[in-house]
């Protein structure tokens, strides 16, 4: 995680900033320190990167890389107000001793690839350039599905479809082509389908540890479907981060390190 002491809205490259708009880099910070109070409450080790002036999405570290089984991708932005943070990440883990491979290919970390038991679901059409998912498969050793997004307020995969453990998801259809949709049934039959409201209020960028999710209190849709399923939802408010564009997802990176060899 990244606190997000320098967060503010300077620019916009998605449907959600408007520099006009007033942000309080306090209240932001209060409501991060509350997320990661979660984290640690729950009995999570939560890592922090320090936060670069500048950089006012840093806060968002999901977008920094994707880690499975400690090997990391790193991240290469669309846009330049956000370039800088791929070395930043990528230099924090190099520091750490992980195999850091730096992308050829647009690729947005967690933002577009979410690992689900043993496969990646990858998101494109607004970030993610659709080269970089083969770029994924091949360095981080799982198969990727490729999964193309269409509405622009859902710009990235981590706003429009969550991973509840290894077998179970919750998505909004709307946000997916046709395609998309008909994979996504396939792969998961039984998931949790998302409305519009609860999508529109960022519930969807959730994160899971397989039991507990945390999620934006006011997706009540999905947090009432969540205890259906045997989950524990806890709702969260990070009200002043989604002035951005971002919620817990968008906060949280995971770090899958490699699992010890047998017998070791």
């Amino acid at each position: 995680m990244c606190s997000p002491v320098h967060f503010d809205v300077v620019y916009s490259i998605n449907p959600w900033m408007e520099p006009e708009k007033p942000t309080d880099a306090a209240l932001a910070v209060a409501q991060w320190e509350r997320l990661r109070s979660l984290y640690l409450g729950l009995g999570h080790e939560v890592e922090l990167i320090e936060p670069v002036a500048g950089l006012p999405d840093m806060v968002f570290a999901a977008n920094g890389a994707t880690v499975v089984d400690g090997r990391v991708l790193a991240a290469r932005f669309r846009h330049e107000q956000r370039a800088a943070e791929g070395p930043a990440y990528a230099d924090w883990f190099r520091a750490r001793g992980y195999d850091v491979h730096d992308a050829f290919h647009v690729n947005e970390g967690e933002g577009d690839y979410l690992v689900t038991g043993d496969r990646i679901l990858a998101g494109t059409g607004f970030r993610t350039d659709r080269r970089s998912h083969a770029e994924a498969e091949h360095f981080l050793g799982l198969p990727v599905v490729t999964l193309d997004l269409v509405d622009p307020r859902f710009y990235h995969l981590d706003t429009a479809l969550a991973v509840l453990d290894h077998e179970e998801v919750m998505y909004y259809p709307a946000a997916f082509t046709a395609e998309g949709r008909a994979t996504l049934r396939e792969l998961y039959p039984d998931a949790i389908e998302a409305t519009e409201d609860d999508a529109a209020v960022f519930g969807l960028n959730a994160v899971s540890d397989g039991r507990h999710v945390l999620l934006p209190e006011q997706a009540t849709h999905l947090i009432d479907a969540l205890w259906a399923r045997g989950f524990v939802p806890i709702g969260v408010d990070l009200s002043e981060l989604l002035k951005s564009g971002g919620s817990s997802k968008c906060c949280t990176l995971e770090i899958r390190d490699a699992e010890p060899e047998a017998g070791a």
